[in-house]
């Protein structure tokens, strides 16, 4: 493949090997496209480098461990493979999918015990979003669905995606750009596909993600976002107080200011929920002060490949 070829098309590994498109094929009977058990990682990559690689794959591993997918991942040959397919990609700035699905599992035979899982690496270029989102700042509307802290799926990042695009489809069709998603509680939990952030009365807040809930709470159905970690982590560090609790629309509608943010377009400005206007109605000081910081951010040290270019195996032998 040309270089040109290569920037157009990207690279895929599936299960240890590089592969065409048309060869990124799994099987039919694959446990992912079967019953959509599986998970996912996506990874903004600038000039070469993968944007805070550990964080992603260490919470892709603790998933997949949590919910039985398989506890056998290791993070470096798996960050090695993301590093190899990204260089055989020849693009510098890029969107990486790294997605583990079932495999082959049958559950008569296995009983529901995990087998080899499918690993799946896949280097796109970027997704280019208008300018004017971040220059006037998203508008939302409030999801019909409502996310339950009981599943102990939520909080993880499946590929059960589809009550989440459906309801990014419907803001579509009623020109807005997200759909703000509340727990069965109505208490707000975040995006179809990022995180919120709320600053109010000069504190940052944003709703419990899963794992930090206080003792004897219900568990938040909330996915803790890397890029959200990084922005709170920027807010404390500027000497801003943090917050993680339980908030509601109304803390939202009452905001100064409010973003929403993911791996893929980083910080958002969010200005407008269901025609209601969110503090001024435009990006504010503040909120442009972390996408200026994430624009500048330089991920975590890459973690190194293997040698020769080789990559290890990916799953603890049994």
């Amino acid at each position: 493949m040309t270089g040109g070829a290569a920037a157009e098309a990207g690279a895929i590994w599936l299960d240890g090997s590089f592969v065409s498109r048309e060869e990124a094929r799994i099987s039919a009977f694959d446990a992912g496209f079967q019953h959509g058990m599986g998970l996912f990682e996506t990874m903004l990559a600038r000039g070469g480098r993968v944007m805070h690689l550990g964080r992603h794959l260490c919470r892709l591993r603790d998933s997949a461990r949590e919910l039985r997918l398989s506890d056998r991942l290791r993070i470096a040959p798996l960050a090695a493979a993301v590093e190899a397919t990204l260089a055989r990609a020849s693009i510098g700035d890029a969107r990486i999918r790294v997605t583990i699905s079932g495999g082959g599992l049958n559950l008569l035979r296995d009983q529901g015990r995990p087998g080899d899982p499918t690993i799946l690496i896949a280097v796109q270029p970027p997704t280019a979003y208008p300018a004017v989102l971040f220059e006037r700042g998203a508008r939302a509307v409030v999801a019909d669905g409502r996310l339950n802290p009981l599943d102990p799926f939520a909080g993880h990042k499946t590929l059960d995606y589809w009550s989440r695009l459906a309801a990014l489809r419907d803001a579509a069709e009623r020109g807005l750009d997200e759909a703000i998603w509340c727990a069965v509680t109505n208490h707000l939990a975040g995006g179809s596909v990022s995180n919120l952030i709320v600053v109010r009365e000069g504190r940052v807040l944003t709703p419990l993600a899963r794992g930090e809930e206080p003792p004897g709470a219900l568990r938040a159905p909330v996915l803790p976002g890397v890029i959200r970690a990084t922005i709170l982590e920027q807010a404390s560090r500027e000497g801003l107080e943090v917050e993680r609790r339980l908030l509601s629309i109304e803390d939202l509608l009452r905001a100064e200011e409010a973003c929403l943010v993911n791996s893929s377009w980083g910080v958002m400005p969010l200005v407008a929920l269901e025609g209601a206007t969110i503090g001024e109605g435009r990006p504010g000081p503040i909120v442009r002060g972390f996408r200026e910081a994430w624009l500048a951010d330089a991920g975590d040290e890459p973690l190194e490949a293997s040698d020769e270019g080789e990559v290890p195996e990916i799953l603890d032998g049994e």
